[in-house]
């Protein structure tokens, strides 16, 4: 595959939510000139090695990277411009907080050439904020929403369900109050509760299993009649308005891993490695100011590793495994890289299906993913 996806990812957030496992930290004071010259240096080294590739998406991921420098956003987005060639309908995507909402900040991400941002809203009921531990009100996240629907092409925010207490009624009022401020994208998320979490060490319990398949049950039907459907497990749009760079990385498509603790696949012959930077920020700061590579592993994927792997992510798409470019990518069927037998089983239960196009878990294979992809890849 020519086209190849760039992640960055900005490790600061101003605190740390409860729930949150993602490499994220709080830092008093962060320099931007620094960090600036690390991330163009590790593009520099990516671009030797991945000469005649074309760019079809950049992500601002975290963290926080509404915290970054817009100056640094930009430079980056510069020196990946002249380091590759860039698909015209480039998609330049960066998340922010609505705490850090301010107009002249959004615009100075879009001069930056950003061209969707992506909200972490997560509730719009100031009581839930609090219970999830997030640092702003309702009242911010709306402003938030209206900013980047007048400044940006694009954006999106996301909602979070599930949390202890949390109910259908209530979710039906704040998704029907989300579909009435939303653009073409909407993310809902179940919360679950992650090892080393704040709210894995207080015990916080997730909505038990009725709960949460009510709860999904609200999502999936208020979001379907509102013209957002559910392209993946937790992603929703209307047609076209998918997110680019994360669709193309379940399909299976390249990616680099910018910034502590990203991840990202390089395929070169035939053979895809995966990378994995240095977590810690001051680790990985220092180690690219020394001149060596920010990556702390460099991993060659079996033929059977990559093909599990992109089954895993095709399988949490609405469109499933398309046949032609899973052979394309793999050289194999998809049902040659699962378990027959299970294959068989699922499909007479309606959690699976297959035709000429592909392979695909149904709507009731996807609400119960995991417990499909465990007997497929037993």
């Amino acid at each position: 595959m020519n086209e190849i996806a760039i992640y960055v990812h900005w490790p600061f957030c101003s605190s740390k939510c409860p729930y949150c496992d993602f490499n994220s930290h709080v830092r008093e004071t962060i320099d931007s000139d620094r960090w600036q010259r690390a991330y163009l240096a590790e593009l520099d080294g990516f671009a030797a090695e991945t000469v005649g590739r074309r760019v079809c998406s950049v992500f601002f991921g975290g963290g926080t990277p509404s915290l970054m420098d817009p100056g640094t956003t930009a430079a980056i987005v510069q020196r990946i411009t002249s380091l590759w060639p860039v698909a015209t309908n480039l998609e330049v995507t960066l998340e922010a907080n609505p705490s850090t909402a301010e107009a002249a900040r959004f615009r100075a991400f879009k001069d930056a050439g950003v061209n969707r941002l992506s909200v972490g809203v997560q509730a719009l009921d100031d009581d839930a904020l609090r219970l999830l531990g997030r640092g702003h009100s309702t009242a911010e996240a709306r402003q938030a929403i209206a900013l980047a629907a007048a400044i940006f092409p694009r954006f999106s925010f996301d909602m979070i369900w599930g949390w202890p207490g949390h109910t259908a009624p209530a979710w039906r009022q704040a998704l029907t109050e989300a579909i009435a401020i939303a653009g073409d994208h909407l993310s809902a998320y179940q919360l679950t509760i992650e090892p080393g979490t704040a709210f894995w060490r207080d015990g916080v319990p997730a909505a038990d299993e009725d709960t949460g398949c009510a709860l999904h049950d609200v999502t999936q039907d208020l979001l379907k009649a509102a013209g957002l459907d559910a392209y993946e497990i937790s992603n929703h749009a209307r047609s076209g308005g998918e997110c680019r760079h994360n669709l193309g990385i379940w399909r299976g498509g390249d990616y680099l891993g910018i910034g502590p603790g990203a991840h990202g696949r390089i395929t070169t012959d035939g053979h895809t490695t995966a990378t994995r930077a240095v977590r810690a920020p001051e680790k990985w700061l220092m180690r690219v100011e020394q001149g060596a590579s920010g990556l702390a592993e460099r991993a060659a994927l079996t033929r059977e590793e990559r093909r599990e792997e992109l089954v895993m992510l095709g399988l949490r798409l609405r469109e499933g495994l398309s046949r032609g470019q899973f052979r394309a990518l793999t050289g194999i069927e998809p049902e040659a890289a699962v378990d027959a037998n299970a294959l068989t089983l699922l499909i007479e239960a309606g959690f699976a299906e297959r035709d000429a196009l592909g392979l695909r878990a149904t709507a009731a294979g996807r609400l119960r993913l995991d417990a499909v992809l465990a007997r497929l890849l037993a």
